[in-house]
């Protein structure tokens, strides 16, 4: 009998240390590689057989077993660590005169002229953290603190999933003892993902991605930590093989050298780093880094720049505070201060009314910002925005300027409430509620705010198309009572335009000449021009195929709008809406009249071989433009969106692509590259 008992204990054992390598492998290649290889039903059909097992035998229960993430019971407080190697910071540089005179000290303290190899990276926006392993298991995590003492930071280090507990021995020997550097940080996904979770659930809102990754770490109860989604890269080691024994010199010569091995193991390091030849290289790096900057998924600053040599390193020591062997080359900064000297109201193309602050000039990631939007007033009493006020303000890439945060700590010294406007800042008319958070000017088309941006939209590119109509133009145009609606746009002269203010006679010609080429369009355009609340490219394609033509669809009832592809509730009632209005009938009448045509749609209402997917489109297509590749989609009945959500069919990805790839691979979705792209299209139009 007991032999039939250990016959089974060997066999549960044999099976815990199966799931366990199993599981652990699988981790490195979601969390890590990006590249999973089984679905997430299959993995959770895996870590369940592994909790069932451990929950029957308790007593075999490792330290390092995947299940040990999350579960200890809340600290009352973090106790201290002591950094045996100092964890030290980086001197900083911010252009490029700066870096070569880094490069110049550099050679002459080793006292050659030779070109030197640098190790370069991203600066991510994170927080420093140490993490100690003996044996090939995490034993400690700590931050840097002051350099010298840290906080014990164990418990919540042991949630983050690309952190392994045990380490692989894939490459080379494994030293007893070894302290690894690293960055946490929280991604932009996942950041936008916690402070959606935080105002659902009516708690405070995190500031940016740093201050969220900060503030998970402190957390005293893991199970808090273990629901943000926190990812490390890990840059450099600190002590190896020592604290009362003899230091490991195992490891290789170069800091590239050591990326590559802790690769091996099963650490995270950062996919984005290179080794360079001398600081043109290195200079190269950082500009390719900043282009890249947006498309990022993580937040960073700038790029390091270190030499990759050891030996060198050794050589060239340490200040009391920075390493002379490294260096951080920061980028124009995204986030800054500055006051908010006025706040001021538009009235955009629907009569949304939108405040709009005007802030003392500030160079914000690479460009003066002065203004930044506030979205609606609920985003002003959230903030506890003043006129006065001193705040942060974000651009991250092409991104609008936002405020993200009020400086309380800084006294306005004459405060001023935002207050909607009863009346409309462009036509005077009363401003009337819509829903809990919007304001809209009551007046419509009369409005002359909405009257130029029902133009502009009318003339853009998806639209109609009327190339140099311009804003300006747009503005002298209304200002003058040349244009009340867009009809009268057709009914221009050339005699009339070169009245205006810097327009010529040949600029005029050419504009009429615009004019009338845009009568002939197409009936999707036609209907994305006329501006129908929520009827984008996409819905305004759908209904053209659905209908066939206008005639249906000016008669449509809501239950037959809610057929087509693309139309819910909200949309229906917005298209029924806009065509029982006698003024929208009129207009198009006018538009007809002016000499405006479209070819029928031959099949209105045939299915599509895309409809009801999502596409999404990311990278650098090199066949075709971004906007045919659009054009072409829309056109079998798809829909293309811009960001990556659960409900994407497929995203096509070409070279360059970032935050929106790490997002689909992370969803599961289906992602093919251009070539694949291409032929599917082809296979598509020839059905």
């Amino acid at each position: 009998m007991p032999e039939r008992d250990n016959s089974k204990l060997q066999k549960i054992q044999a099976e815990l240390h199966s799931l366990r390598s199993s599981i652990r492998h699988h981790d490195k290649l979601y969390f890590t590689l990006d590249d999973p290889e089984i679905t997430d039903a299959e993995y959770d059909r895996l870590f369940r057989r592994l909790e069932e097992l451990e929950a029957q035998h308790p007593e075999l229960v490792t330290p390092d077993s995947p299940t040990q993430r999350v579960g200890a019971a809340p600290l009352s407080g973090f106790l201290q660590v002591h950094h045996a190697v100092p964890m030290q910071s980086l001197d900083k540089v911010f252009n490029e005169k700066d870096l070569k005179d880094f490069d110049a000290r550099v050679k002459k303290r080793l006292g050659s002229d030779e070109p030197l190899q640098y190790s370069c990276e991203p600066k991510i926006d994170g927080v420093a953290v140490s993490l100690l392993y003996r044996d090939g298991i995490l034993e400690r995590g700590a931050t840097r603190g002051d350099g010298v003492t840290g906080e014990d930071i164990t418990h919540n280090v042991r949630t983050i999933k690309n952190i392994p507990l045990r380490l692989s021995t894939t490459r080379g020997r494994i030293p007893s003892l070894f302290e690894v550097r690293g960055e946490i940080f929280l991604t932009r996904s996942g950041f936008e993902k916690v402070n959606q979770d935080a105002e659902a659930a009516g708690t405070r809102l995190f500031v940016n991605p740093r201050n969220a990754a900060a503030g998970t770490l402190r957390q005293l109860d893991p199970r808090i930590t273990a629901t943000r989604p926190l990812q490390m890269y890990c840059y450099s080691v600190g002590m190896v093989g020592a604290e009362g024994g003899e230091a490991d010199d195992s490891l290789p010569g170069s800091l590239s050298g050591i990326l590559e091995v802790l690769d091996s193991w099963g650490l995270p390091v950062n996919p984005e780093r290179r080794v360079v030849v001398d600081i043109d290289g290195c200079l190269s790096y950082c500009l390719e880094l900043l282009q890249k900057r947006p498309d990022l998924d993580y937040e960073i600053d700038g790029a390091v720049i270190k030499v990759d040599d050891r030996h060198s390193q050794h050589l060239l020591g340490s200040n009391s505070r920075t390493p002379r062997w490294a260096m951080a080359y920061k980028f124009p900064a995204e986030e800054m201060s500055t006051t908010v000297l006025d706040v001021e109201f538009q009235v955009g193309r629907t009569g949304t009314i939108t405040p709009v602050a005007r802030l003392k000039p500030v160079f914000v990631g690479g460009v003066t910002v002065s203004n930044a939007t506030l979205h609606n007033m609920a985003e002003i009493q959230r903030l506890g925005l003043r006129i006065g006020d001193t705040v942060i303000v974000r651009r991250a890439g092409d991104v609008i300027p936002k405020i993200v945060k009020v400086v309380a700590s800084i006294p306005n010294p004459d405060p001023r409430d935002i207050t909607m406007p009863a009346h409309c800042p462009a036509c005077s008319s009363p401003v009337e509620p819509d829903g809990d958070v919007l304001y809209r000017c009551s007046a419509g088309l009369i409005c002359p705010a909405q009257r130029k941006e029902s133009i502009r939209h009318f003339a853009s590119r998806g639209a109609m198309d009327i190339e140099g109509l311009g804003d300006k133009l747009i503005e002298q145009l209304v200002d003058q009572n040349l244009v009340n609606n867009v009809a009268d746009v057709f009914r221009l002269t050339a005699e009339q335009l070169t009245e205006l203010e810097r327009m010529g006679t040949r600029s005029a010609e050419k504009l009429v000449l615009a004019i009338n080429k845009a009568k002939s369009t197409t009936l999707p355009r036609f209907l994305y021009a006329l501006g129908i609340r929520e009827v984008g490219e996409a819905t305004a394609l759908a209904l053209a195929n659905h209908f066939g033509n206008l005639e249906p669809l000016e008669t449509a009832t809501e239950a037959q709008l809610l057929a087509v592809a693309d139309v819910g509730p909200v949309v229906a009632s917005h298209i029924a809406t806009f065509f029982a209005n006698p003024d929208s009938i009129a207009l198009i009448n006018e538009l007809r009249q002016a000499g405006i045509t479209w070819p029928a749609i031959e099949g209105g209402g045939q299915a599509r071989p895309l409809d009801g997917q999502t596409f999404v489109l990311t990278g650098t297509l090199e066949a075709m433009s971004r906007d045919e590749a659009k054009a072409q989609l829309l056109e079998l009945g798809a829909k293309v969106a811009g960001s990556v959500s659960k409900k994407t069919s497929c995203v096509v990805a070409g070279p360059g692509a970032g935050s929106k790839l790490d997002k689909a691979r992370e969803l599961d979705i289906r992602i093919i590259d251009e070539p694949a792209f291409l032929e599917m299209l082809s296979e598509l139009r020839s059905q």
